[in-house]
């Protein structure tokens, strides 16, 4: 993990406006300082990993303050109001319970790392008390849960912006730009990707729940299951009661990229390849994974997602390349660049923050532009970079390529509502069962 001193050094190095193919960008995060009038007190929620990311770009702002941090471990609260200590230089108040924080009317907002089936509930209970949200990708279990989000942004009016940092990346920007202004042509495919070498999560035991550990308030609106050596801190990913895989996980990120690029929002139809093929353990989803998203006007996004097994040595970790009929774009959160027909490098444009791509904090330059804009829209209504309306859209394709996988079939979709065209088994994906008390409405 960089240090506080070393990651504000690096944000400073990009921080005077930049070139960027003859366009001039300034940097977000200094300009959004310069105009912040009005302080922010947050809560930042599920602090063990990617929150970190959160507190050091929320700690560049000298007018946000986090008032609390929460989770349901107290050994990961322990370790990381220590983290804060030496790198915000301050500890926040501690918070177990989510709800207590909801009820504190000094709280303007909060940011959301927990696991993927409190994404959404937990962001509809906040709005409903009447805070902006910042959540994490993906912003739903399940693609119910992304249309009663959407919902309530709404009905209460406030902030929600998803976590898909790139979308604040200056050199993405200018790609999506140059891309809408012709310089590769007519695009016709977006290709997403993402390659890891996890390894087996094993065949988990029933032991008791640690005593650090609110199991109850940690599964919340999921239904009730034991407690299992291979499930917290980090492997519920892999299991459906509380995760959706790697397509979300990972994919939601290079997938919306895709969509941005192309201009586009929900497929006619999806179709999905795939297997688990590399463990026999407990990890409910495929670990490799093939999805095609197709539009109408011959417009096509592929996911390909490697989660197990061995990586040639040369493939890239993650990213995502725009084809046109003129030429190329190839994109990651540090850089952009154009290639011609032939495959010659036309020019490559550097971010000038580094953000990292393939661990589980994901800590870089973007998360404190993307935070800055979220803190502008609510102080100065400015646009959002990643507004719930359209992050959501983003959410409910990876949603849709987990459904097909499911079910063995391309599935038809009504590119208006998302919902699956004629086909009662995919459809009966569409909700999940909730815990009692506990399913999340408007």
């Amino acid at each position: 993990m960089a240090t506080r001193r070393n990651f504000i050094k690096k944000t400073a190095a990009g921080s005077a406006a930049m070139t960027l193919g003859g366009l001039l960008l300034p940097n977000m995060a200094s300009a959004n300082i310069l105009g912040a009038n009005d302080r922010l007190h947050v809560a930042v929620i599920g602090v063990r990993s990617r929150a970190k990311a959160h507190i050091i770009a929320i700690h560049q702002d000298p007018k946000a303050k986090i008032v609390y941090n929460c989770d349901v471990d107290d050994q990961i609260i322990e370790e990381h109001n220590i983290w804060c200590e030496k790198n915000i230089g301050y500890v926040p108040k501690v918070e177990k319970d989510f709800r207590k924080i909801l009820d504190d009317k000094n709280i303007d907002a909060v940011f959301i790392a927990t696991p993927e089936h409190w994404h959404a509930p937990m962001a509809i209970m906040a709005l409903q008390a009447g805070k902006h949200v910042y959540v994490e990708k993906p912003c739903s279990h399940n693609p119910h849960e992304n249309e009663l989000l959407v919902a309530a942004q709404k009905k209460y009016g406030k902030k929600v912006q998803m976590g898909n940092q790139q979308r604040s990346a200056q050199s993405s920007m200018l790609a999506v730009q140059e891309i809408k202004e012709g310089i590769i042509g007519e695009v016709f495919k977006g290709e997403a990707y993402y390659s890891n070498n996890r390894g087996s999560i094993g065949i988990g035991n029933k032991i008791d729940v640690p005593k650090t550990l609110d199991w109850d308030l940690w599964q919340g609106p999921a239904p009730r299951e034991d407690y299992r050596d291979n499930i917290h801190p980090y492997n519920w990913h892999w299991f459906r009661t509380w995760g959706t895989g790697e397509v979300h996980n990972n994919g939601t990120h290079e997938i919306d990229i895709c969509r941005w690029a192309l201009g586009v929002d929900l497929p006619d139809s999806v179709t999905s390849f795939g297997g688990k093929y590399a463990y026999k353990d407990d990890w409910e989803f495929v670990d490799n994974q093939q999805v095609t998203y197709k539009y109408g006007g011959d417009k096509f996004i592929t996911w390909t997602g490697h989660s197990r097994g061995l990586i040639k040595p040369e493939q890239p970790g993650r990213g995502a390349t725009i084809y046109g009929s003129k030429g190329m774009i190839t994109l990651s959160r540090n850089s952009y660049e154009l290639y011609s027909l032939d495959g010659k490098l036309i020019k490559k444009v550097e971010e000038g923050v580094e953000s990292a791509t393939t661990n589980t904090l994901g800590m870089g330059g973007l998360d404190v532009n993307h935070v800055f804009n979220f803190f502008d829209a609510i102080r100065k209504d400015k646009i959002q970079n990643s507004p719930i309306a359209d992050a959501s859209i983003s959410t409910m394709l990876c949603h849709l390529g987990n459904i097909a996988q499911d079910v063995g079939r391309t599935i038809h979709i009504d590119p208006v509502t998302g919902k699956i065209k004629d086909d009662a088994e995919a459809m009966s994906h569409w909700k999940r069962e909730y815990a009692k008390g506990w399913e999340p409405k408007i």
